[in-house]
């Protein structure tokens, strides 16, 4: 990327322009639909999140991020319009940012959201490692995955986050999220699949036996109950719980991520060196065991050592699951309330709000949940791949990396001259032709109302 940080300071800008209401047509602009205008006396502001993480120095290391996030805010100024000071840019291995830790990311979009307002446009781009974090329970039902994207402290933002982050996104604005990452096709989750086809293969695939879902936690841990596979996260945490028999977890998950590196035509990217953007779950244990210096993390114990280690910056979902965790155990009597009271224990997750076991696991349970609090109506998702593909992190020979989406976006979109629209559902498919006539298999996704489908992308 060169010696020169391609970032400009992150200013964030509180700037919003007022027409007075007495302002001629022609001072406004062409008159918008009633649905579509959201404040005849407002010109909404364009504010962006861009975050980009290679992860140096690790066995998840990436190479083409911070150029995914160093071109799409170029693009963002010249292009689209935004003033640079309304784009904030977190990135991992450029000092002159803040780091993308969970809980910057998280500031940063929570701030975005709660300063909108109707007529506002938002954008939140994302490069990196994406994760399938499967259930902890052990059990035999169907409780699915958490879709995740990995900040560089590991401290996981979940698809349920990003759910109950654009649900909050008020009307007349909307937040559009672009996630070059793996298995990224449901990080909003409950909103429509426009263009996309896992959750349909997956579900056959489950129904005839296939294997393109990823191996389940209860596979490493049959015929172990809920408390008995917790009991050592609960036991990290201070709380010293009454031993009914040994039990040792078990750290593998049963299989490995699939290669994102693909056969290709040699005009493609026959000599172009691919990695992919998913991290195996045994490759993030051992990275969460590094860095939190717990050398007992396993499956069943990962969200539980999130919140040992993050307390209140861990992901909201992460605390709603201890909370919940820590009431059974006090229902069947293996937590006593002194151990809940001790100090700064569980403080963090028993201030959140819930109540059943839905709430927390992974899955339908949790997504029929997330549909009782609010859908996010407001949101537009264009995603690297489907939820069981990987997205790829490409390097040609003479050194240049990127992701495959981004590029791909990039290309699509200079394709076009300036000013001219590209709607968010052919924005996709031109990403998607592009990439398999590159050679490519994974198959970006487009998940938003079919309004916002039509409508251009960003801006």
């Amino acid at each position: 990327m060169g010696s020169s940080s391609p970032y400009q300071p992150n200013l964030h800008s509180s700037r919003r322009r007022h027409l007075p209401s007495n302002a001629p047509t022609e001072a406004r602009g062409r008159a918008e639909p009633a649905a579509s205008r959201a404040d005849a006396t407002t010109m909404g502001q364009k504010r962006a999140v861009l975050v980009g993480i290679n992860y140096p120095g690790t066995d998840g290391e990436l190479k083409g991020c911070l150029n995914d996030v160093a071109r799409m805010r170029r693009c963002l100024v010249d292009r689209f319009g935004f003033d640079g000071a309304g784009i904030r840019v977190l990135a991992d291995a450029d000092p002159s940012t803040p780091p993308p830790t969970g809980a910057n990311i998280r500031l940063e979009l929570e701030r975005l959201v709660r300063d909108a307002r109707p007529g506002d446009t938002l954008f939140f781009h994302y490069s990196g490692h994406g994760l399938q974090l499967p259930a902890e329970t052990g059990e035999d039902d169907d409780t699915g995955y958490d879709e995740c994207i990995v900040p560089c402290d590991l401290n996981l933002i979940k698809d349920q986050d990003f759910t109950e982050l654009v649900a909050k996104v008020p009307d007349g604005c909307l937040f559009t999220m672009v996630s070059d990452s793996c298995h990224s096709g449901g990080l909003i989750d409950k909103t429509k699949e426009q263009i996309g086809n896992s959750t349909k293969q997956s579900k056959n695939n489950q129904h005839r036996g296939g294997d393109t879902k990823p191996p389940s936690a209860s596979g490493t841990c049959t015929g172990t109950s809920l408390l008995r596979i917790i009991r050592g996260g609960f036991e990290s945490l201070g709380a010293h719980l009454p031993c009914h028999g040994h039990h040792k977890q078990s750290t593998q998950n049963g299989g490995k991520e699939p290669d994102a590196k693909t056969e290709a035509e040699p005009s493609t990217i026959a000599s172009v060196a691919i990695a992919n953007r998913s991290l195996p779950l045994p490759t993030f244990i051992g990275m969460l065991r590094d860095k939190t210096g717990r050398h007992d993390v396993g499956v069943g114990s990962i969200r539980t050592t999130l919140f040992h280690h993050f307390g209140h910056d861990a992901s909201p979902k992460v605390k709603r699951f201890v909370k919940v965790m820590v009431g059974r155990l006090r229902h069947d009597g293996k937590l006593g309330d002194e151990e809940v009271e001790q100090p700064h224990a569980f403080r963090a997750a028993l201030e959140q709000d819930a109540h059943s076991v839905e709430e927390v696991y992974a899955g339908p349970a949790a997504a029929a949940a997330a549909a009782r609090a609010g859908l996010p109506r407001n949101g537009v998702l264009v995603s690297g791949c489907q939820t069981d593909e990987t997205s790829a992190d490409a390097t040609t020979p003479d050194g240049v990396s990127y992701g495959a989406l981004s590029n791909a976006i990039q290309a699509v979109l200079a394709g076009r001259k300036r000013g001219a629209a590209v709607t968010n559902r052919e924005l996709v498919v031109r990403a998607r032709e592009l990439l398999s006539k590159q050679g490519y298999t994974q198959q970006p996704g487009l998940y938003c109302s079919d309004e916002h489908a039509k409508l251009p992308f960003i801006c």
